[in-house]
This record gives structure tokens, C-alpha cells and sequence, in this order.
């Protein structure tokens, strides 16, 4: 060991911090209060949108204009008077109830009930159904 000369060593300080706060934390009312007993300045700023959900409902503000000025009248189709008359008489041919035509076809009771009154949407499904069970052609030309 000899001529390497003297040993030394470092004695410097380390210092270790803690990470800066995150901005979640810079926002906590426990911080906040510290701040103002410490005297530092503090800025509190109220966001426009603040405590509402104005990002759901700014789509709508758009187009209101729009709806607002809409004159046509939109509704859906309905079932047809010739369909509902045919429904209703190729089902008294077969002397059946509405339950039995709706439990042949697998569908609820209230549904036949709509398409004999007119008020139910014509479905292409629902009338496919119809045309097998009842053996008549409801569709189309006849």
C-alpha cells in the first residue's frame, strides 16, 4: 500500500428531497390552508363550466337552431289498413284468437293485437311470421 498516497474520502452532503407535489395535491384544502399561514400568495381561479356538464350538453345548443326552424312533420309507419284487415280475416279463417296466432309465432299476444288495431311499426320479421302461420301471402301483390 505504499505510494498510493494518502486515503481521502468524500464527505460531502447528500441531500434528499421529497418529489414536488403533484397538482392534485397543490389543490387539497390542507395545503391551501398551510399556504395562506405561511403568507404565500394564492390564486383561485372559478372555471366557466365549474360544477356542471356542459360538455354532454353543448351538442345540443348547435343544433336547436335548426330543430327550432324544422317544419316537417316526421312520424313512423304504421301498419297499412289492407294488412290489418288481411291479418285479421286469414286469422278468423283459421279460428283463431290473437293469443293463438301470437303463441304459433312465438311473439306476445300485444303484439298481434297492434297489427290488427294499426298501431304497431311494420316489421318484415314479424309479418314473415304472420304469412307462414296463417298460409297466406301478406306482402307484395296478391
Amino acid at each position: 500500500m505504499s505510494g498510493t498516497g494518502p486515503i481521502s474520502q468524500d464527505w460531502e452532503p447528500v441531500v434528499i428531497r421529497k418529489k414536488a407535489p403533484t397538482a392534485a395535491a397543490k389543490k387539497d384544502e390542507k395545503v391551501v390552508n398551510a399556504a395562506r399561514r405561511m403568507g404565500a400568495e394564492i390564486e383561485t381561479v372559478k372555471k366557466s363550466t365549474a360544477g356542471t356538464n356542459k360538455a354532454a350538453s353543448s351538442s345540443t345548443t348547435l343544433n336547436t337552431r335548426k330543430l327550432d326552424e324544422e317544419t316537417e312533420n316526421l312520424h313512423h309507419d304504421r301498419v297499412p289498413t289492407e294488412l290489418k284487415k288481411a291479418i285479421m280475416q286469414a286469422r278468423m279463417d283459421k279460428k283463431l284468437t290473437q293469443s293463438q296466432l301470437a303463441q304459433i309465432i312465438n311473439e306476445k299476444p300485444q303484439v298481434i293485437q297492434e297489427y290488427e288495431s294499426g298501431k304497431a311499426i311494420p316489421n318484415q320479421q314479424v309479418i314473415g311470421k304472420l304469412e307462414r302461420a296463417l298460409g297466406t301471402k301478406l306482402r307484395g301483390k296478391k
